[in-house]
């Protein structure tokens, strides 16, 4: 079969310039997804290319992507990242993945092994926020999650990632060898906190004295991810066949921006990854809230009021005034007053660069993609502004127009009637609640008073109900894109 790894690809093509049976793999990474291989591993891959450096990644799966990883291992665990900007596409194949490892193609013990085997010194995810097993209301381990239960019953044959992490450090302080670190690379506010919080629990449940040893010696790193990956498309896989000369199933287009800030904290020694553009600092936090609120919080505003205006994706939003507006104001007169940054942030040039990533034609970033599991995202994205915006006696109305969206949107009927296809972990509960109230603005209250997305502290506070249940009522009325305009200055 003609793959990437046995062809002469087009010119143009940038390829590994290192000799890659050098590379041993000392990461284990979970989570083989289309952020992650435009993203940590192209990282990696840079780094590669501008070092003598030895660090591979192996790749995991734990739920699907068993035709993905297939497809991975005939192409010699080689792939394509395809950076689009507005007038030009960068082609480079990537180098830095070893090996894989599936539970359904191996098995839930090869993937421990390779977790445990001396030289991994990480294990990084991107699991999304539901693979971490938490209450999104309370940030903690969930312990009657399906998942969890299970994994706590049969430790040694686990599921979820936390019982895949918590197995495999038990194996190693058995055996006497070095804890890898767990560095979290998802969306996930303060992510490393998170998981450390959920792992740590889950050991407890489990072993006092692992708990004790993971507390003690495993690091949990906080990072800030930052790069446009919409998810592939059979148009998007033509197209970049065409620039490469042969297939990959495993290719993936992004955007040319990207950008990595890792917390310098790590157990067992790390890459160069700095010398690729990352940056490595003491405190993460103000770098996280700022793209989780700035950035991935508009993202969300756009995507449900986008999806109900009609927009396919995000670049089409931004052709229209309204939408636009809405989206610099929602980030710099809704978002930016919460944020506390290191001096010298300019964020309203972040703001200017954030609506021109949005902008970018040849991304084609759907809304209905970027809807998704807002029960997760919502708390992450816009919780912590509202709060923000309460204590001060502010203005908090973009945020209220994208929780009504959110709540337009989980009711699972377009404005044409149509159905929405919402898919999200809390999808039947919202959709049962939707379903008591109909299209009437007295679902607002029933759906703030869902604890496990808003804390009481918003959920049944007077002005978040009057504010949103406003929004939610204009969006009834007059539709999403009036609203919007409205919203921004203009007119419905």
């Amino acid at each position: 079969m003609k793959t990437i790894a046995n062809t002469q690809l087009n010119s143009g093509v940038s390829l590994p310039e290192y000799d890659r049976s050098r590379l041993v793999t000392r990461i284990v990474h979970l989570g083989f997804g289309a952020f992650h291989r435009a993203h940590q591993a192209l990282f990696t891959h840079e780094m590669l290319q501008k070092t003598a450096s030895d660090w591979g990644i192996c790749e995991v799966s734990l739920f699907t992507s068993e035709d993905l990883i297939t497809a991975l291992r005939r192409q010699d665990h080689c792939y394509t990242v395809a950076e689009k900007g507005a007038e030009e596409t960068v082609v480079k194949v990537i180098g830095a993945v070893t090996e894989s490892c599936h539970p359904k193609l191996d098995s839930i013990e090869a993937v421990l092994e390779k977790m445990a085997e001396p030289q991994v010194a990480i294990v990084s995810m991107t699991i999304t926020e539901k693979g971490y097993c938490v209450d999104p209301a309370t940030g903690q381990l969930d312990l009657t999650h399906p998942l969890i239960q299970q994994d706590l019953q049969t430790p040694h044959a686990p599921k979820s990632a936390l019982g895949y992490i918590v197995e495999a450090l038990k194996r190693r302080h058995e055996r006497g060898l070095q804890p890898f670190t767990v560095m979290s690379c998802d969306n996930i506010q303060e992510n490393g906190h998170v998981a450390r919080a959920a792992v740590l629990e889950f050991a407890r449940q489990l072993d006092s004295q692992l708990h004790r040893w993971i507390e003690t010696h495993v690091t949990f790193p906080c990072t800030m991810v930052d790069r446009i990956v919409p998810a592939a498309t059979l148009d998007t896989l033509d197209e970049i066949a065409t620039l490469l000369g042969c297939d990959d199933p495993c290719a993936i287009a992004c955007e040319p921006f990207s950008q990595w800030v890792i917390e310098d904290n790590f157990a067992a020694g790390r890459p160069e990854w700095d010398v690729a553009g990352a940056e490595f600092v003491d405190d993460v936090v103000p770098y996280e809230e700022m793209k989780l609120r700035m950035l991935n919080g508009s993202h969300s505003f756009l995507a449900y009021l986008g999806y109900l205006g009609g927009y396919e994706h995000i670049s089409d939003t931004m052709t229209d005034a309204g939408y636009r507006q809405a989206a610099f104001d929602m980030m710099l007169k809704a978002q930016a007053p919460s944020l506390n940054m290191p001096q010298g942030t300019d964020l309203t040039a972040y703001a200017t660069q954030l609506i021109e990533r949005f902008s970018n034609p040849s991304l084609k970033h759907r809304t209905w993609q970027i809807a998704m599991d807002g029960s997760q995202k919502i708390p992450q994205r816009m919780g912590h502004s509202l709060k923000y915006h309460l204590a001060h006696g502010s203005d908090f109305s973009w945020i209220a127009t994208g929780i009504a969206g959110w709540m337009r949107y989980v009711s699972g009927i377009d404005e044409h009637g149509n159905e929405i296809d919402v898919r999200d972990p809390m999808a039947k509960q919202l959709r049962d609640i939707c379903d008591q109230h109909g299209l009437n603005v007295s679902v607002v209250p029933a759906l703030l008073s869902v604890e496990a997305i808003f804390s009481r502290e918003l959920g049944q506070n007077p002005q978040v109900i009057d504010a949103v249940s406003h929004a939610y009522q204009s969006l009834l009325d007059h539709g999403a894109r009036a609203t919007v305009a409205a919203l921004s200055g203009g007119t419905q």
